[in-house]
């Protein structure tokens, strides 16, 4: 795995994402793909074709609405051998007007043999507020006995 093929690949992800394209996309998401997302305190488990149509449903409406996705990466780690884990948020500019809220996305990426990276799994927190997205940190602990 190198460093510089998965950021390759995730400005690919990124730009599909920002420019609406399920065309894009959709060959970057792995067939296998399984995800999990809360909204509302509800709990959603779905794979492949049920994340491809919530893609479509949210880019058309970004598109219908003339407006931006706003994408930002939070934090990017390895987490094993060929995976990696992005914890990017997204939200949307509708009418020069930045949304009050965004999803969280714990993106799980692999490596396929063939040297081709793929989302493989997701878990979405909806709905969060930006200044708590804002004021995120990450803080390692050292576990004590």
């Amino acid at each position: 795995m190198t460093i510089e093929s998965f950021n390759k690949f995730l400005d690919e992800f990124l730009n599909s994402w920002r420019n609406s394209s399920i065309t894009d996309l959709s060959p970057l998401i792995s067939k296998d793909y399984q995800a999990r997302e809360i909204s509302n305190g509800k709990i959603e488990d779905f794979g492949y074709e049920e994340s491809i149509q919530g893609w479509e449903q949210g880019f058309n409406f970004v598109i219908e609405h003339q407006a931006k996705w706003e994408l930002s990466e939070i934090q990017v780690s390895p987490l094993r051998e060929k995976e990696v884990l992005a914890i990017l948020s997204a939200t949307i500019i509708l009418q020069d007007k930045r949304l009050t809220t965004s999803n969280l996305f714990f993106n799980t990426f692999k490596e396929n043999d063939n040297g081709e990276w793929k989302l493989i799994r997701s878990y979405i927190e909806a709905g969060v507020p930006n200044e708590n997205i804002n004021n995120m940190s990450f803080i390692n602990r050292i576990a004590q006995n």
